[in-house]
């Protein structure tokens, strides 16, 4: 499934920099990997657990819970 995907794409606030997490999706999944590495490791999730976990990283004030 991730060999398939093409449309990798980072974040606007990684600044352009390489120091940063890339994501793909499908309609089902996304996948993430560094952008220092891409040919390494590559995490899918279904794409149900990936939303739920940025909600809960939001906060409840869509906002991160404090470190």
């Amino acid at each position: 499934m991730v060999s398939t995907l093409h449309n990798w794409r980072k974040s606007s606030y990684s600044g352009g920099g390489n120091n940063c997490v890339e994501i793909a999706t499908s309609p089902t999944h996304v996948a993430v990997r560094d952008s220092k590495a891409p040919a390494r490791a590559t995490l899918t999730f279904l794409r149900a657990a990936f939303t739920r976990f940025l909600t809960v990283m939001a906060g409840p004030e869509g906002n991160p819970p404090p470190p």
